[in-house]
């Protein structure tokens, strides 16, 4: 296949923003898009103060930490994906595994577990000193005191095109804090939390699962890129379609993020939510930190400037008062 001069990873948040930048030297370098997603996703899992996703990532209602994590191929639509899994360093790499398996690709709990440690895989104990800090926290402001747990939930997908013009994506996250023991949300779920196509593009959402795989929203974002539509038009009419259909049917809507890319490397991105961040590198941008506003129907995107990029250091880091 001729090289393609194009490359690029996209990625949730401003937590990717360190894999993103390691992302793009391996994609600059004519690497594969499917090392550089790994890479990404296994500098937020191994980072302690990313509270919702690996090493770091907040537990259940009883105190556990439990993992999803997704992988797929975009060129050969494989998918590989864990959920609920327990006490495995970089749940990732046992997704990207099993993507290779023909049979089994999808496991679980215990038996993803036991999968994972049979075939080398890092056993590790995800629950940090100041995650059980965050977690008596709210244990002691919601649930002790009768009152729902839930907030925040999210998750690092990322989004890598290579100079060959294939695609993948990776997701991993703790889920939803304070969530019910075997809850699971949209990131391993298959165009759901993530979708990836190399012949049309890719996508990865972030928000509240359980409202996110009602539209299947990644799947759609990707199949209205393939009828023609630009990422940018094709995330915000998915993202304001599934809002309206959701209230208008459901009554109500979660909040609901998504980034995408073509596979010429344009992106694009849109949200519910003020404020949702997200991390980018392409041929032609330089590894760089977006924020987002809605207005209406559209999401008005801005680089995030130093006062922000500071904030963010500073909370993520702060000392957490039980």
């Amino acid at each position: 296949m001729t090289l393609s001069k194009n490359w690029g990873v996209i990625a949730t948040w401003r937590m990717a923003w360190e894999g993103v930048s390691e992302a793009a030297q391996l994609l600059q370098g004519n690497n594969d898009a499917s090392g550089a997603a790994v890479r990404a996703v296994t500098c937020v899992e191994d980072y302690p103060f990313y509270k919702s996703v690996g090493y770091g990532g907040l537990p259940n209602e009883q105190g556990v930490v439990e993992l999803d994590a997704a992988f797929m191929d975009g060129s050969t639509l494989a998918i590989g994906a864990v959920a609920s899994i327990r006490d495995i360093a970089n749940p990732i790499l046992v997704a990207q595994a099993l993507s290779r398996e023909r049979f089994n690709s999808f496991m679980v709990g215990e038996g993803a577990q036991t999968w994972a440690l049979a075939q080398g895989f890092e056993r590790k104990n995800m629950l940090t000193d100041r995650a059980h800090q965050h977690y008596l926290k709210r244990k002691r402001e919601t649930l002790d005191r009768g009152l729902s747990p839930y907030t925040g939930h999210d998750t690092v997908g990322v989004i890598t095109l290579d100079q060959n013009q294939q695609m993948c994506v990776a997701t991993s996250t703790s889920g939803l804090f304070m969530k019910r023991p075997g809850r699971v949300g949209d990131s391993p779920v298959s165009g759901s939390g993530f979708y990836a196509d190399s012949q049309i593009g890719a996508a990865t959402a972030t928000g509240l699962g359980e409202d996110l795989m009602k539209g299947c929203i990644s799947y759609e974002i990707v199949s209205r890129m393939g009828r023609g539509m630009s990422p940018q038009q094709a995330a915000e009419s998915a993202v304001y379609d599934l809002e309206s259909q959701l209230i208008a049917r459901y009554g109500r809507a979660g909040d609901l993020s998504v980034v995408c890319m073509n596979n010429r490397g344009e992106y694009g991105a849109a949200t519910t939510i003020d404020n949702f961040s997200f991390s980018v590198a392409t041929a032609a941008q330089t590894p760089a930190v977006f924020l987002t506003t809605r207005e209406g129907k559209h999401t008005l995107i801005r680089p995030a400037d130093q006062a922000w990029l500071d904030a963010y250091i500073e909370r993520i880091t702060a000392e957490v008062i039980v």
